[in-house]
């Protein structure tokens, strides 16, 4: 709390005032303790006597009240027995004023006589406390109360949640509910705190309010684009060259017919057909033939005979090589055997997928009905006549 919270400054016009209600008060307070000293010392005629108890009655009320004072300029809070004793001690005072007095007059005479000193020194300590809190904008005493509050609130709420008896939760929350009620009292920063969001509330429904009679249209709000895994391919594939997509289709599913993959790729906005598809993927690098006339002492070569194979696809290498290997090899074999002997990378996943589509095709294959053999075929070699 060291740091000033908006600071401000006296001017001139308020010192003067508080330096004339400062000479008042400290007149008024020297009135009432020499009145308080003659009453005395004409009950007991000893001046000693007389300064005690104006020192142990008003004199205390004085000490309670700097003390205050000083801890006001200290930015901290009052101790308990400084507050409780500025009560105590007028009192007190007025106690033992009544106390001397030997009829009825006298005692209302001698009983309020204290309460002009008393007065002054609380009103002193009020109005510097006041005066350190208008300059560095810091309450002690306000701040100790709403710290003291909220932490009774928080005590209270977490009897009402876990304490084992039903009755003193109940007790519990109806005494937070009551604290609440307490909380922020009196503090002015809250308060202009609360006051401004309430002003900025109004100044915006204001402002809807005038648009509304004016006629000014809201604007409609951007529609929230779609973030669904789909519209993004869409939106990539729309960008790229559709044979890169074909290809990246069938890594994604080797081995899916042409007229399967081509659906799929429709779907996500390329429109393609199977005899496209079928192109891309195994229509093959173009070759280019270089003639070179033959040197002396080199080898023929073989001319090539019959048309160019088409290009090997991950799928054809991976049944060539589940052929040789056996139907029981594991996939990781079977990536290896096919990149040393294709020089193709393949994934295990897609090793699973195409052996067991083969699989599922074989059976599709064994479960079609097979056409009946002709009678007249064997029969002495009248089928051929």
């Amino acid at each position: 709390m060291n740091a000033l919270v908006n600071p401000r400054q006296l001017n001139s016009w308020q010192y003067a005032v508080l330096g004339v209600a400062t000479a008042l008060m400290l007149a008024v307070g020297a009135f009432g303790g020499w009145g308080t000293y003659s009453n005395v010392q004409a009950q007991f005629h000893r001046e000693a006597t007389a300064a005690g108890v104006v020192a142990a009655g008003e004199g205390l009320a004085l000490v309670l009240a700097l003390t205050m004072l000083c801890l006001t300029m200290l930015d901290q809070p009052s101790p308990s027995i400084v507050r409780i004793g500025l009560w105590l001690a007028p009192v007190g005072a007025c106690a033992t004023g009544v106390m001397i007095a030997r009829n009825i007059g006298e005692a209302v005479v001698y009983g309020i006589t204290p309460m002009a000193m008393s007065g002054a020194a609380e009103g002193l300590g009020l109005i510097a406390r006041r005066v350190n809190t208008y300059r560095t904008g810091i309450d002690a005493e306000q701040l100790r109360r709403n710290a003291d509050t909220v932490q009774r609130i928080a005590y209270q709420q977490a009897v009402a949640q876990h304490h084992p008896d039903e009755t003193v939760r109940d007790a519990a929350l109806r005494e937070s509910w009551k604290l609440a009620e307490k909380a922020g009292r009196g503090d002015n920063a809250l308060g202009q705190d609360l006051v401004a969001v309430q002003r900025q509330r109004l100044r915006d429904g204001a402002d809807a309010a005038l648009s509304r009679m004016y006629g000014r249209s809201e604007p409609a709000p951007a529609a929230a684009a779609s973030r669904s895994a789909q519209e993004v391919l869409r939106r990539r594939f729309a960008e790229m060259d559709p044979a890169e997509v074909i290809r990246i289709a069938d890594e994604a599913q080797p081995g899916l017919p042409p007229a399967e993959l081509a659906a799929q790729l429709v779907g996500y906005g390329v429109v393609v057909d199977a005899v496209q598809v079928a192109l891309v993927l195994h229509g093959g690098p173009s070759t280019t033939t270089v003639e070179r006339a033959p040197q002396q002492g080199a080898t023929p070569v073989a001319p090539q005979v019959g048309p160019p194979q088409p290009a090997l696809t991950k799928s054809d290498a991976i049944r060539d090589v589940a052929v040789l290997l056996g139907p029981d090899a594991p996939a990781k074999d079977i990536v290896a055997e096919v990149a040393a002997k294709h020089r193709i990378d393949v994934e295990e996943n897609a090793v699973r997928a195409v052996l067991s589509r083969t699989k599922r095709q074989s059976a599709d294959k064994a479960k079609e009905p097979r056409p009946e053999p002709d009678p007249r075929i064997g029969q002495g070699g009248e089928g051929y006549n």
